[in-house]
C-alpha cells in the first residue's frame, strides 16, 4: 500500500540538481534557483538529508590545502548526473552559464567529504548536459544529453570502468534509441530501461521541432545491443525532466514535462520488465504539485523525492518564463508500518499526544517541523 507520509518545506531550493542515497542519508549536489548568481564561479555545494531525523544540514565550503591555490572542487552547476559506488559519489557533466558544459570525472569520498579528480584514460565523452547515468557493479553507464561541442543531442553510450578508471565509447548493436537529453535511464538487472527525454523530430540537432517519446528503449549490457521491445498498449505521456527509479525489479517514473502539450506531471507509473506493460499507481496521500527536474532517491522501502519547478500558481501558465522553484521535500513509502499509520492518525486529526513515548513525540515534531535551510518565496504582490 503506497503512501504519501511526509511533505516538509524549508529544504535546498534547487532544481537540474543530482543526489544519490547512502544508508539513511541523501547527498544532493548542486543545481539551479532562479534569482541565484551563475555566473560567479563557485565551489558546488553539497546539502545531506538524514532520512530518520528528517533534517536538512549543508556541508561548509572546501578550503584550499595550500594558501592561494584553489581546491579540487567542481563549479556550482545543473543538468549532471551522479552516481554511486562503494563509498564514492562520481560526478560527471552538467554546466554552468559561464563556464558552458564540464566532461571532467569528480569523486566524492562520502566518508571523508573529499573532493577529487581521478586520472583517466580512454575515449572521454564530450561535455554535455541532460544525459542520464546509471550503474551495474563498477560500471557507470553515460547515454544522450545534449553535446556542447557538437551543439546537438547525442544517443551515443559511453561507459567509465571504476576499477581502472577507463572511458569506453560502446559500439552497439541493433536499432538505437533516439538522440535525446533529460530523459531516464534506470538499471535493472542488467537491462538499462530508457524512457521519455527530449528529442528533435529531424534528427540530432535542435530544430524547435521538440518531440516526447513514450516508449521504453532498452538497452543489453552482456550483449551490448538494444533490443527490439513490443509495443505497449497502455503508455504514460511523453515527458522530460521527470523522475525514475527501480523498486523489487520494476521500473518507477513520475512527474515530469511536456512541452507541446505545455503540461506539467505529477503522476506516477510502474512499469514491468516482465509483461512489459505499464501501469498508472495512485498512492494514498497527498503527493507534490505537477512540476519537472527534481530528484528522487530510494532509502529502503522509502522514495525521497525533492525540489523540482513548477508553473508558478499566481500566473498558471507553464512556459520557461513563469515557474517557481521548490524547496519542499516528499517521502513516498511503499511499505508504511502501522506505527506509521497511527502517527499519520495523530497528525491529522490533531489529537493529543502528551501521554504518547518521548521518543514517538520527537518522531511526529520531526514528521511536522520544516527545514530552515532556504528562506520561503515572497510573493511579488506581496
Amino acid at each position: 500500500m503506497l503512501r504519501w507520509t511526509v511533505h516538509l518545506e524549508g529544504g535546498p531550493r534547487r532544481v537540474n540538481h543530482a543526489a544519490v542515497a547512502v544508508g539513511h542519508r541523501v547527498y544532493s549536489f548542486g543545481g539551479y534557483c532562479s534569482g541565484e548568481d551563475y555566473e560567479t564561479l563557485r565551489q558546488i555545494d553539497v546539502h545531506i538529508f538524514n532520512a530518520v531525523s528528517l533534517r536538512w544540514t549543508k556541508l561548509p565550503p572546501v578550503r584550499p590545502a595550500v594558501r592561494g591555490q584553489a581546491p579540487v572542487v567542481p563549479y556550482m552547476r545543473y543538468g549532471h548526473s551522479t552516481v554511486l559506488i562503494d563509498d564514492t559519489v562520481f560526478l560527471w557533466g552538467g554546466r554552468n552559464d559561464t563556464e558552458g558544459a564540464c566532461n571532467v570525472l569528480y569523486a566524492f569520498d562520502v566518508n571523508t567529504h573529499k573532493w577529487s579528480t581521478p586520472r583517466v584514460s580512454g575515449a572521454v565523452p564530450g561535455a554535455r548536459d541532460g544525459h542520464s547515468a546509471c550503474v551495474l557493479g563498477k560500471i557507470m553507464y553515460i547515454f544522450g544529453g545534449y553535446e556542447q561541442l557538437a551543439d546537438c543531442f547525442s544517443n551515443d553510450i559511453h561507459k567509465l570502468d571504476t576499477s581502472t578508471m577507463t572511458w569506453t565509447l560502446v559500439c552497439t548493436k541493433g536499432n538505437p534509441a533516439r538522440w535525446r537529453d533529460f530523459h531516464s535511464a534506470t538499471m535493472l538487472g542488467n537491462h538499462m530501461y530508457v524512457f521519455g527525454g527530449r528529442a528533435d523530430r529531424f534528427g540530432p540537432f535542435h530544430s524547435n521541432n521538440e518531440i516526447y517519446c513514450n516508449r521504453i528503449r532498452v538497452f543489453d549490457t552482456r550483449t551490448e545491443a538494444w533490443l527490439d521491445c513490443p509495443h505497449t498498449p497502455v503508455l504514460p505521456e511523453g515527458r522530460r525532466s521527470h523522475s525514475a527509479f527501480g523498486y523489487n525489479g520494476e521500473l518507477y517514473i513520475f512527474g515530469g514535462y511536456n512541452a507541446r502539450l505545455n503540461r506539467h506531471f505529477h503522476d506516477l507509473w510502474k512499469f514491468n520488465p516482465g509483461s512489459f506493460t505499464w501501469k498508472k499507481i495512485e498512492p494514498k496521500g497527498k503527493g507534490p504539485c505537477p512540476r519537472r527536474r527534481q530528484c528522487c532517491c530510494i532509502v529502503g522501502d522509502k522514495i525521497v523525492l525533492f525540489g523540482g519547478t513548477s508553473p508558478s500558481p499566481e500566473e498558471g501558465l507553464g512556459d520557461e518564463f513563469d515557474l517557481i522553484d521548490h524547496s519542499d521535500l516528499h517521502i513516498l513509502d511503499f511499505s508504511p508500518s502501522l506505527k506509521t499509520l497511527c502517527k499519520l492518525a495523530v497528525i491529522q486529526y490533531s489529537l493529543d499526544q502528551s501521554c504518547l513515548p518521548h521518543d514517538i513525540r520527537w518522531e511526529l515534531n520531526a514528521m511536522t517541523t520544516n527545514s530552515n535551510i532556504s528562506r520561503p518565496i515572497v510573493s511579488s504582490h506581496g
